[in-house]
């Protein structure tokens, strides 16, 4: 089992470490090729500007291994709509399974972002092309391999015509069409090979070679060599079964969440909101469950005050079995007057009547948090979404008071965690108001806190969530909330969505969590919004194109019966976005 994932910059040090394999492995296996464009590498992923392509790095990894075992880099055109396969190789353990997968990742994604195209190109096959017979013999295995997917080279034009007279065995450009029956058109051929030619080779391809070669292309539409090495498994475009790859973004579930079962009447936040979600995600392939890593205390007392964490573990522990203990005097918060009593105390850190404390609380709401690391973590160490499937929730759990079922502020811990290594974007898209992240992080500027919900006039938590509410000291204009009216549909969210998104690309953050809610679905028992499935789809898309690493923490969403199709339409957004991206 193997993994293949996406590299688009080198700052990480799980990149840095992928990025230095890359370069060992061009060096074995390509030793024809200039050690200025190996040591540019880095460069080239962090910087578009440099040959004008969006350049991708997939690796493919075995878990617990510290090197790779193949890679692919692709430059992407999305102006004219064309991908470009620029390297793709594997180490010595043999190119079949490790090649095949990387080849079909690279096509899916390319498929995702509506290229008419994914072009590369391939030394001739044609026997005395090269002078040595070698490298012809692997020219054919490389074209057939190729050929596997219908991707065939360009004929009729100069594309292989050396630039220095004395140069034999030019390579190929390949076309693979992506199993589209649409014609190959003149118009867009030249414009990728004036684009290959003129970027990626302006060292080596003066303008005249260039306007000869683009010359060249006169048919129209552009043919493809006949298929030479028929095989009876291929009948057109291959069709891939689900590869072992394809689960490719960690998903950390908090295994303990059903200890905190609170059985009362009413109480929503119940243990089925899990397993509805699970159902919902599971038959798509997309995830790969992740076992959460147990974390020090020092991660919540980084955004929650010391005191207040203290009183959540031995109240907790000092409640009956079966029992729960819920605020009913609420003192004037002087720390001076805190009352002796635990059950009386809760008032004094609680903001509502229906929390209640119970012997399991605490000890959920820490593997909730453990969850959140995790999956902070695993964008450290390279993947580009991690969700982390908690209860109980936490965004409106604040430095020193718990509340709205939270005890503990997963997204703000994972926030926190994530703006060691720069800054960092929170996107709360839950009905209620992210009070917590708010109150967290409203003096700091390193930590964007983002907020759609229903107006405080009439939603929880009702004292906060004004658009007034932009942030202070060096935190002022770091918080934007944008509070939507009591009836609001999927049109009205995606309009808040949209100016969110524009604030948040002004921030211009390394990492984006997202406080997901299904609360805002049709129907739930908390919420009065109307937000249908495609809504949720839509939304992801939108959330999936910033292109960010991004972690999604569960918060909220009632009703059990659409809860797995709300987040099956959402992660299918999303994911499919950041494929394209």
């Amino acid at each position: 089992m193997f993994l293949i994932r996406r590299i688009h910059d080198a700052d990480l040090a799980a990149n840095k470490a992928a990025i230095a394999a890359v370069q060992r492995l061009l060096r074995e296996r390509f030793s024809a090729l200039r050690d200025e464009e190996i040591d540019g590498l880095p460069e080239k992923l962090s910087n578009p500007f440099l040959q004008r392509f969006s350049a991708v790095l997939y690796v493919a990894e075995r878990p617990r291994l510290p090197d790779i075992e193949g890679f692919a880099l692709v430059l992407r055109e999305p102006t004219l709509r064309f991908h470009y396969l620029d390297f793709i190789a594997a180490d010595a353990k043999g190119w079949g399974g490790i090649g095949a997968a990387l080849y079909e990742r690279v096509r899916e994604d390319a498929r995702a972002t509506g290229v008419r195209g994914l072009f590369f190109e391939c030394l001739p096959d044609a026997p005395g092309a090269c002078a040595d017979p070698a490298v012809t013999k692997e020219n054919r295995a490389r074209l057939r391999f190729y050929e596997r997917w219908g991707a065939r080279p360009i004929v009729g034009t100069d594309y292989e015509r050396p630039v220095n007279p004395e140069d034999r065995c030019m390579p190929h450009l390949v076309c693979d069409t992506l199993g589209s029956d649409h014609a190959l058109r003149k118009a867009h051929v030249k414009a990728v090979v004036r684009a290959v030619l003129e970027r990626k080779y302006s060292y080596l391809c003066p303008p005249d070679y260039v306007e000869a070669v683009v010359a060249s292309i006169k048919r129209d539409p552009v043919e493809l060599r006949a298929p030479q090495y028929p095989s009876p498994e291929r009948k057109g475009d291959v069709k891939v079964s689900p590869p072992r790859w394809r689960a490719a973004y960690p998903i950390v579930v908090n295994e303990k969440h059903d200890i905190h079962h609170v059985k009362e009447r009413g109480y929503v936040e119940a243990p089925v909101r899990v397993r509805s979600i699970l159902r919902g995600l599971e038959q798509h392939g997309w995830f790969r469950r992740v076992a959460a890593r147990s974390h020090g205390a020092e991660h919540i007392t980084a955004v929650h005050d010391k005191d207040f964490v203290r009183y959540l573990q031995r109240a907790c522990a000092s409640v009956p079995e079966g029992k729960s203990i819920y605020p009913y005097v609420f003192p004037i918060r002087n720390a001076a007057k805190q009352p002796q009593e635990l059950a009386v105390r809760a008032g004094y850190y609680c903001i509502d009547t229906f929390t209640p404390l119970n012997k399991n609380a605490f000890l959920a709401a820490r593997a909730a948090v453990d969850c959140a690391l995790t999956a902070a973590e695993c964008l450290i160490a390279g993947d580009r979404l991690a969700y982390a499937l908690v209860r109980p929730p936490g965004h409106h759990a604040e430095r020193r008071s718990y509340g709205g079922f939270c005890y503990f502020n997963n997204v703000a811990v994972a926030a926190h965690r994530l703006s060691r290594l720069g800054r960092v974007a929170i996107l709360d898209i839950d009905y209620h108001h992210g009070n917590g992240q708010q109150d967290i992080f409203y003096e700091r500027n390193d930590v964007l806190t983002i907020s759609i919900h229903g107006h405080p006039n009439f939603a929880y938590p009702y004292f906060s969530g004004f658009e007034d509410e932009t942030g202070s000291g060096n935190g002022e204009g770091y918080n934007f909330n944008i509070p939507l009216a009591e009836r609001s549909d999927g049109a009205r969210h995606r309009k808040a969505l949209k100016r969110a998104l524009e604030h948040l690309t002004a921030f211009g953050p390394k990492f984006l969590v997202v406080a997901l809610g299904f609360d805002t679905a049709k129907g739930d028992p908390t919420g009065s919004w109307s937000l249908s499935y495609d809504d949720f789809e839509r939304n992801g898309t939108m959330i999936g194109a910033l292109n960010l690493p991004t972690a999604v923490v569960q918060e909220g969403g009632y009703q059990s019966r659409s809860l797995g199709p709300c987040a099956t339409h959402f992660f299918r957004g999303l994911i499919a976005a950041i494929a394209a991206s």
